[in-house]
């Protein structure tokens, strides 16, 4: 008799189309002979979903933002997981922790918790008090009790040991090794042929992560440089904002949110990446974008802010540059200065196979596997 599928059900509180994180996840889970419901929302410009080989649900919600929207996601979520069959529930961020855990006491089944940041220190609770001190308190509640737990780098591994004495196992946002080529060119794109293209990519393009500046250095910058944007964020209509009041449409292409697979076409027909978080709080000092990874699967240099688990990555594979500060003629030097020395661009070009080799998800899941084999 064949043994029973394990039912496991992942949640999160994006509308799931561009979280490569979750998707790989699940992919993974599926591939180890979970059964996988993956829970999520849905907004009035969320993309269709990509063909998964799992379930999934994507929740409308009345309250799009704010106070009401968390309490009324985490209700709606607690009441699906209470009554949908499931022997794992895996959490994903700080925000999906509460309906969880409370879903796991009353089924008596095992919880998985997932941080892909330091929540309670992230810019947009720098300002709300109250919000702020209630995350904390949920956190500081339900964290210590858990068993299974997983963040994204050893920096945040290292803060939640020292506050809660506990141990987080460590899964980096890696993309699976990049197998496309390059299939479209610069001119099917509508990109220029004869510039040197940066690109800033990201789902999260937000304050406090060098957009802004990143647009302030191409007013500096040559004509022969390029700013391609492609993602969403908050600080996206800021930017459109500046590049037309400064008329600078003919140096910065913004393209909207896509699918990951148009998007690594666009990355690599880029010449470098940037990625350019501040250190203004704590979840920024210890973040590692996955754009850095996708940037170095996609074959291109990697332009950095100079935060810890960033440099480490740069210095150790010399696959970039690092800006000793996010300020405009920062930035603007550090790209001409990558780009006036040809042979050590070329050197940082040859470095790139290696770190894609060591930092994909081929790689990476093996903790994932570990701690599967543990529950």
């Amino acid at each position: 008799m064949l043994e029973k599928k394990k039912r496991i059900i992942v949640s999160v509180i994006n509308d799931l189309v561009t979280d490569q994180r979750v998707s790989r996840t699940c992919n993974e889970l599926h591939q180890l002979g979970y059964e996988v419901l993956l829970v999520g929302r849905k907004l009035p410009a969320s993309l269709p979903m990509p063909e998964v080989p799992y379930q999934f649900i994507r929740m409308n919600l009345i309250f799009k933002k704010g106070a009401l929207f968390y309490a009324f996601f985490n209700w709606r979520l607690f009441w699906l997981l209470v009554f949908k069959k499931a022997d794992i529930l895996w959490s994903n961020d700080l925000d999906t922790l509460l309906a969880n855990y409370c879903a796991s006491r009353l089924k008596r089944v095992k919880l998985i918790f997932d941080s892909h940041e330091y929540f309670t220190e992230v810019p947009e609770l720098e300002h709300n008090a109250f919000a702020k001190s209630v995350w904390k308190k949920i956190e500081g509640w339900i964290v210590p009790k858990l068993h299974y737990c997983i963040t994204v780098n050893e920096s945040i591994a290292q803060l939640f040991q020292e506050k809660y004495n506990k141990k987080f196992e460590v899964i980096r946002n890696v993309p699976r090794k990049n197998t496309l080529e390059r299939s479209v060119t610069r001119r099917d794109l509508n990109l220029p042929d004869d510039k040197h293209i940066i690109i800033l990519q990201g789902s999260g393009i937000n304050v406090d992560r060098g957009s802004e500046e990143l647009v302030e250095a191409f007013k500096l910058l040559p004509a022969h440089f390029h700013l391609l944007i492609v993602g969403s964020g908050d600080v996206l209509n800021t930017l459109k904002r500046m590049v037309k009041d400064a008329s600078m449409e003919d140096k910065v292409t913004f393209i909207g949110k896509q699918p990951y697979s148009v998007l690594v076409q666009y990355t690599m027909n880029a010449d470098a990446g940037v990625t350019l978080d501040k250190d203004t709080n704590i979840n920024y000092r210890f973040s590692l974008p996955n754009k850095i990874f996708d940037y170095i699967q996609c074959g291109i240099p990697v332009i950095s802010s100079n935060l810890v688990e960033l440099r480490k990555i740069v210095d150790t594979y010399q696959v970039g540059a690092i800006v000793p500060e996010v300020t405009p003629e920062s930035i603007a030097t550090t790209i001409e200065e990558m780009f006036a020395d040809q042979e050590k661009y070329h050197a940082m070009k040859s470095n790139i196979p290696l770190a894609a080799y060591e930092l994909n998800w081929e790689m990476e899941k093996k903790v994932l596997i570990s701690i599967m084999e543990k529950t």
